[in-house]
């Protein structure tokens, strides 16, 4: 079992890592595979033992059936929760749902001791550059999955890192080629701030990532033949499911920008999260969505 403040000094920090392909390291590579900002974590957390269940392209319904029951049998001390871009890419996008969902992983984790690792993100709409009516309406859905982790983070007295500000967002240096996964300095930056957070409570008894990279950033030359090998699949795929909705909420978008009713959109999808946080027992948004999850 855990001791004071939710961790196991003597048999070392027990690390586990839930989430998608930003935990899973993509944009990191090393040896052929990925490490991340998580690996770099668990190298700073003094020993122990880290183990990494997060997969590229989970849905939050991936994390609470696949990768909670396998982390649950770990028994962490620290668990690391990142989940919810890919759920803003899908056409069944549900907020009650998510949120659902998000609960018992994180009651699930808090209920036997372990401490949890949150972030907010940034949303992928603006990452990738999408023309305006493309990109509010995943503006929409991340913030409001934000909204949602703000709510659970405060609720769990989750280690929460603050991921969607502009300035972080604003220097590309920190993102791969991809645009939506951060880079080598992106995960070691990752993975500092969240040492400095648990730092302040005591609970990071190694010394902190390093911030110095091993490789330079992507070039522009790199982020067009990402776009032109990998990239293409990506959107193909992309195009079986996102696309068709995507293509909806967009003409949606123009329609009510023309008809200056825009406002209905932001509170339609302010409805639909305060019902998310109401199920949750959390308080309600207050302010317009278009403020919430920032």
């Amino acid at each position: 079992m855990s001791g004071p403040g939710g961790l196991a000094p003597s048999r070392g920090i027990r690390f586990a890592a839930l989430g998608d392909s930003l935990t899973a390291g993509v944009g990191d590579p090393v040896d052929g595979g990925w490490r991340g900002w998580a690996a770099l974590l668990g190298g700073g957390l003094g020993g122990g033992d880290f183990r990494n269940f997060a997969v590229s392209g989970a849905l939050t319904r991936d994390v609470e059936e696949d990768q909670l029951p396998a982390a649950l049998d770990f028994a962490p001390d620290l668990a690391s929760v990142v989940v919810g871009v890919n759920d803003t890419l899908r056409c069944a996008f549900d907020i009650q749902d998510l949120a659902r969902r998000l609960d018992r992983v994180c009651h699930a984790l808090a209920a036997r001791g372990t401490v949890l690792l949150t972030a907010c993100l940034p949303d992928p709409g603006t990452m990738l550059g999408l023309p305006a009516p493309l990109a509010r309406p995943l503006a929409r859905r991340q913030r409001a999955v934000n909204a949602v982790v703000h709510a659970l983070s405060e609720r769990h007295g989750a280690v929460h890192l603050h991921m969607a500000d502009a300035a972080w967002v604003a220097d590309r240096t920190l993102w791969s080629a991809d645009r939506l996964h951060p880079g080598e300095r992106g995960h070691r930056m990752t993975a500092a701030r969240f040492h400095d957070l648990l730092a302040a409570r005591g609970l990071a008894p190694g010394p902190a990532p390093s911030l110095e990279a091993d490789r330079p950033p992507p070039t522009r030359t790199a982020a067009l033949a990402w776009l032109a090998t990998a990239g293409t699949g990506w959107v193909v795929r992309r195009c079986q499911d996102l696309l068709p909705e995507l293509l909806r909420l967009a003409g949606d978008e123009v329609q009510h920008w023309a008809r200056g009713t825009t406002a209905r959109l932001d509170l339609h999808a302010e409805h639909a999260l305060s019902g998310a946080l109401a199920a949750l027992g959390a308080r309600s948004p207050g302010p317009s969505l278009a403020r919430m999850g920032e």
